[in-house]
This record gives C-alpha cells, sequence and structure tokens, in this order.
C-alpha cells in the first residue's frame, strides 16, 4: 500500500502531462491558449482544495465560415469528479460551470452567458489522452469546442528534468466557427510548473499554449 502511494504521488509530481483546471491545493494555474484565426483564451485559477479550484477567464472566438465574433469574459467553478491513482497511471474526470458576459459583431450590446464542461484523461510517464468538450452559450450564439489529445513521451522524464511530448489534437468546433474537424501537430515541453507548446494545424496555422503552476 506505501509502494502504491509513492507512485502514485510520483506521477503526480513528476507527469502533469495535460492541462487540467485544478494543479494542487493551494495552487495557481494560469493558462493561455492561441489558436490562429479561431480561438484564443486566458484562464486564472486558484485551488484552496485539491478537489476544486474558483477563477475566471477570457476567450474570443472568430468563425472562419461566417466572420462572426464573440468575447467573453466569465468567472467558473472546477470540480474533480473523480480521480483513480493506479500503480504507473492516473485518471481524472473534472467537470465546470460558470457565468460571464459576451460582445460581438453579430449582435448589439452585451449577452449573459453560461459556460460549462468537462474533461476526462488518463496518463503514465509516457503515453496520455485527454477528451475535452467546453460549451459557451448565450441567447445569441452557442459555441462549442471539443477537443481530442494524444500523447507520448520518447523517453520518462525525473522530477525537476525537461518532460518532452509529441502531441496530436483533433478539434472539432460548432456555430460555424470552423468548417470540419482541425487537427494539429504539436511539441510540448515542461519543466517543474511551466510548459509551453506549439505546432501547426491541418490549415497551416500556429496552435500554442502555454501552462503555469505555482
Amino acid at each position: 500500500m506505501f509502494r502504491y502511494y509513492l507512485g502514485a504521488c510520483a506521477l503526480v509530481i513528476a507527469a502533469p502531462a495535460i492541462a487540467k483546471p485544478i494543479a494542487f491545493a493551494d495552487g495557481t494555474t494560469v493558462m493561455a491558449e492561441y489558436g490562429a484565426g479561431t480561438m484564443q483564451e486566458l484562464q486564472i485559477f486558484y485551488a484552496p482544495r485539491f478537489d476544486y479550484s474558483v477563477g475566471g477567464g477570457h476567450v474570443d472566438f472568430t468563425g472562419d465560415e461566417d466572420g462572426k465574433t464573440a468575447h467573453i469574459t466569465y468567472a467558473r467553478l472546477n470540480w474533480l469528479a473523480h480521480r483513480w491513482n493506479l500503480d504507473t497511471a492516473q485518471a481524472n474526470v473534472f467537470v465546470w460551470g460558470g457565468i460571464g458576459s459576451a460582445t460581438g459583431n453579430s449582435f448589439s450590446g452585451s449577452s449573459l452567458t453560461g459556460n460549462a464542461g468537462a474533461q476526462a484523461d488518463y496518463e503514465t510517464r509516457r503515453v496520455y489522452a485527454s477528451l475535452k468538450t467546453d460549451l459557451q452559450r448565450s441567447s445569441e450564439f452557442s459555441d462549442r469546442v471539443e477537443t481530442l489529445q494524444l500523447g507520448l513521451a520518447p523517453y520518462k522524464h525525473d522530477y525537476g528534468g525537461l518532460a518532452t511530448w509529441f502531441v496530436f489534437q483533433a478539434r472539432h468546433y460548432t456555430d460555424n466557427l470552423h468548417s470540419g474537424i482541425e487537427t494539429a501537430a504539436l511539441l510540448r515541453l515542461f519543466k517543474g510548473g511551466a510548459w509551453v507548446e506549439a505546432g501547426v494545424t491541418n490549415a497551416g496555422k500556429l496552435q500554442a499554449m502555454a501552462m503555469f503552476n505555482f
């Protein structure tokens, strides 16, 4: 049992391969994502405990089908619904919800907007998978982004060392944000509480993300 506990703790510390809205108790997570021509988002969350965090963010959407834009600022609560600590792996289910305000070029004034989503993930020190859905909805629009990520690490990194991941991403947007499935090939690097990733989509556009836990 003690060996199981140590293995689980080592995995949590050494292999944060998947972006999570909750890092650790009394921790702050800052995430920024840039998708050229489609979506840019900034989020900041603070976790009083290991199983929930509070904070907010701002996201800009631009539809490449019709040129519609939405700019949403929101407050949000994230909850760790379940976690599995295995001998050499960890799996999580997160859910979240919040409320905000949006402006855009297809409607006048501001619109009350609800945010809801969920994420399921599984990771070892060499492979991981993540599936996420995130919805921003108001009386004027309904923008949902569904993201699948599959990653492979060419080596097992040690705590404090540099970790490298090769990541395949597939993303589906609704409400005419993008036609079809957008795919991307990404290179992810992280060390300690800092993480950066960048790559290109199948349309040749830049996709990048940075995350900092402290």
